[in-house]
């Protein structure tokens, strides 16, 4: 594979991983510490349960990525599912936080040469971009969730995470003045970018 590409793709892989991260705190961030483990229906899952089944799946996939299968025989997915009496804000917060301490020790200090390696989860054969890949289009469809639940608790209060109504127009002549590269991490920092309204 092209170097040059490769660590493009590199880049912007990690860039979108550290974009899905933060946007799932800043939704995180407006909801109560009760929302966080409310659940719209029975079959629906809390965003505290989002996050612990996120967080399982990133120390299983990531640790030791290389070197052995995806799917570790110590991990148990569907406890991921459950949450605990007595779980805590702070322990899904932090076992959230180890998930994605595991991406990025895997992700940042791969090299290109490592892309002619193939990895394996659940027996089956990857390409590091497809590894890569499947990963990201995983977590970006939980954060969604995290994100559409937390919305739904904040109804009228909720503090917009993209381009507010009726302000396309004007995000993006502003974007336009902006001009340069894009920055991947920054893909959903439209507050920053609209200034303070």
């Amino acid at each position: 594979m092209n170097e040059a590409i490769t660590n493009e793709y590199l880049k912007d892989a990690i860039g979108s991983f550290k974009a899905y991260k933060k946007l799932a705190e800043k939704a995180i961030e407006q909801v109560t510490d009760q929302e966080l483990f409310v659940t719209l229906d029975e079959e629906g899952n809390s965003m505290a349960v989002v996050m612990k089944h996120m967080a399982g799946n990133m120390l299983s996939r990531w640790t030791d990525f290389l070197t052995s299968d995806g799917e570790k025989p110590d991990r148990n997915r569907d406890m991921e599912f459950v949450i605990e009496e007595g779980t805590t804000k702070e322990a899904v917060l932090a076992y959230w936080e180890r998930g994605w301490q595991a991406v990025f020790a895997a992700v940042e200090p791969l090299q290109p040469q490592d892309f002619e390696r193939t990895v394996s989860i659940r027996g089956e054969a990857h390409t590091i971009v497809q590894a890569i890949n499947r990963q990201l289009t995983h977590y970006s469809y939980h954060v969604g969730q995290i994100v559409f639940l937390a919305k739904h608790f904040r109804s009228s209060q909720w503090k917009s995470l993209s381009v507010p109504r009726n302000r396309s127009a004007e995000f993006n002549a502003k974007m336009a003045d902006q001009g340069g590269a894009a920055d991947t991490s920054k893909r959903f920092d439209v507050q920053s970018n609209q200034g303070s309204k």
